[in-house]
């Protein structure tokens, strides 16, 4: 019998036999074909298979009759492979606890970083090119830790990059998946949710701490890009669009010379000056090395070196641009679009609603809010199901049964942001609920460190715990922060020994290339301190509490969670989590900051520019 699996809907399957994959053969990837026994023990994996054997591979019509015979005649060999390959699972799946990672391993992964960093282009290593979003994120805290201007130099250029470069789309806004090519050029077409949100956060980074305005603009296009394409009617987001439309890759997004020429008229050569636009076409084939006469649009430069090679001004250059994307947008819409896959998964609408939390406190558009509170309330409402616990996906008002680790951990991201954005108590009670299950559910308790499923989820070769930060940070990264904030604001010393746990649970392995695991550097990070309790203490709806607010936020203080005790109310919702702010108040009526590190707090001030010294300190 065959069966397909999705593997975004059962990311679990995927994980087991991917791996298994990886210890058979040294070929792995996707599509992966795995054929097993009736215990679900495999034997054989592979990825592509033609159906007809071709080019010395052989064809899914050939190999099944082998394997037919093969079991037929020789089943004994095949059973014990079997178990000897779960057997060698089962051994690569148990993670011994080892000792606590310090402050050298951050250093060490930040030398890795630099190592594979590529100088020119930007970016970690050669083609092709994942964007890897949580680097930059622990770059951006390694330089706020040591001072270290390589550290911002090195997201600085491949943010910049990778914005210039064809994996952005400058028609429409949004990141493809990965770019073929070391320069960023040529994108595997694919737009995922997951790219769009982490990469939404490190661009709304890079601008709070650079005040680079084309930082700030990216973020925006990614964002109109999401809500114009990506939000359901219902308030959450789809998780991806094809690289394909009318049977070819990429065909959406290429242009050809004389296409721009009659779309923009007298715009056409700016266009195609800026644009790098060839009427024998930019876009090479591959395997060919072919030009094949459309192009995908590129930047060599950055608005500031285009407006300075150009004779204009940065805003001639960006008013040019949003009227050529404008028109090119309008003509695009007249072509097939790319099948969306509009399936509502919980982990990747987690991390868009932390994205959109994190760009609301720096950019202040309310739309990203609504937006944001919009997708929380769906999955709370929706996806939670009446027991408390997740749906990992909907899709036509069907739930499925069983969530992950990651569906917990990355919406405990997003609704932990939500709060520090709204200071709606309702979402800072759900993260908690939410996180509860999963200590009950998930945790180890004999070695640490949460399983990707949970104790009472189907039954498959084994329960599995990642921490490997790929494209997509591991569930067990993300949370180990989650528990550190919530410590923090929640006063539960608990939660850190858990984050301490984790840490040690994997730190055998971290320790053998740490830079495989920046989200969990960031938590390191967050862990070896200095972190701050910042407490606001004011009327939510005064301008002086608004404006402390404001010039907190301008600020980046990453290692940091922050409450506000609304004064206005006499019996405020976050006294009930916090009890410990009930003795935090304002100081003559005035908005008032409490800073704590160490749960130790300094002495209050209603000075911002004092508040931000002591941060600073």
């Amino acid at each position: 019998m065959s069966i397909k699996v999705d593997r975004e809907e059962r990311p679990d399957i995927d994980n087991i036999y991917m791996t298994i994959c990886q210890m058979i053969s040294n070929n792995c990837g996707w599509p992966l074909n795995i054929i097993m026994t009736p215990s679900k023990k495999p034997f054989f994996a592979g990825t592509y298979i033609p159906k007809q054997s071709r080019l010395g591979h052989i064809g899914m019509l050939e190999l099944i009759p082998k394997i037919e015979e093969f079991w037929m005649t020789r089943s004994e060999e095949i059973l014990n492979s079997a178990e000897l390959i779960t057997a060698n699972l089962y051994k690569i799946t148990d993670i011994q606890q080892g000792q606590i990672l310090d402050k050298d391993t951050l250093k060490i992964a930040y030398n890795e970083l630099t190592q594979r960093f590529d100088e020119v282009n930007g970016g970690f290593g050669e083609a092709p090119k994942f964007p890897i979003p949580h680097n930059f994120f622990f770059l951006l805290r390694y330089w706020k830790r040591i001072g270290d201007a390589r550290a911002l130099q090195m997201v600085d250029r491949s943010l910049q990059s990778m914005r210039n470069g064809g994996i952005f789309d400058h028609v429409g806004g949004g990141f493809h998946r990965y770019s073929t090519d070391s320069k960023w050029i040529v994108p595997h077409f694919e737009k995922m949710l997951y790219d769009q949100a982490l990469l939404t956060m490190a661009y709304t980074e890079a601008f709070q701490v650079t005040k680079k305005s084309e930082f700030k603009q990216t973020v925006e296009e990614i964002l109109t890009y999401v809500l114009r394409e990506m939000a359901s009617s219902e308030g959450a987001f789809y998780s991806a669009e094809d690289a394909e439309s009318e049977g070819e890759e990429g065909s959406y997004y290429l242009w050809k010379k004389v296409e721009i020429n009659k779309i923009l008229g007298e715009d056409a050569n700016f266009a195609s000056n800026i644009f790098n636009i060839r009427a024998d076409g930019n876009f090479i084939d591959e395997s060919s090395g072919q030009r094949l006469g459309v192009n995908i649009l590129y930047l060599r430069k950055s608005i500031s070196e285009l407006a300075s090679d150009l004779g204009l001004s940065e805003n001639e250059i960006e008013k040019k641009i949003k009227n050529i994307q404008q028109k090119l947008l309008d003509e695009r819409k007249k072509r097939q679009s790319p099948n969306k896959d509009d399936k509502i998964l919980a982990d990747w609408n987690g991390l868009m609603i932390a994205g959109l939390s994190k760009s609301t406190q720096i950019l202040n558009e309310p739309k990203y809010l609504e937006a944001a509170k919009k997708a929380a309330d769906f999955l709370i409402s929706k996806i939670r199901l009446s027991n408390g616990r997740l749906s990992h996906f909907y899709k036509d008002n069907e739930q499925s049964i069983y969530a992950y680790l990651d569906d917990y951990a990355f919406l405990i991201w997003g609704l932990i942001e939500l709060y520090e954005t709204t200071f709606n108590v309702d979402y800072l009670k759900s993260a908690l609920e939410l996180n509860d299950y999963l200590l009950k559910h998930f945790w180890d308790n004999e070695h640490g460190g949460f399983y990707f499923s949970s104790d009472d989820s189907e039954t498959i070769l084994v329960r599995k715990k990642e921490i490997y930060d790929g494209a997509i940070p591991s569930g067990n990264s993300v949370q180990m922060l989650n528990l550190l904030r919530l410590s923090r604001i929640t006063a539960n010393i608990e939660f850190e020994e858990k984050a301490i746990q984790i840490c040690k649970s994997f730190s055998n392995i971290v320790k053998k290339s740490p830079s495989s695991f920046t989200q969990l550097m960031v938590a390191l990070d967050f862990l070896s301190g200095p972190s701050y309790e910042v407490v606001i203490a004011g009327n939510s709806n005064s301008d002086d509490t608004k404006n402390m607010l404001k010039v907190l936020r301008a600020n980046f203080t990453p290692n940091k969670v922050l409450l506000l005790n609304p004064t206005e109310e006499e019996s405020p919702k976050i006294h009930e989590i916090a009890h410990h702010i009930t003795k935090q108040p304002s100081i003559n009526g005035q908005a008032t900051s409490y800073i704590c590190t160490n749960y130790s707090c300094k002495e209050p001030t209603i000075d911002v520019k004092k508040m931000i010294k002591m941060l600073e300190s």
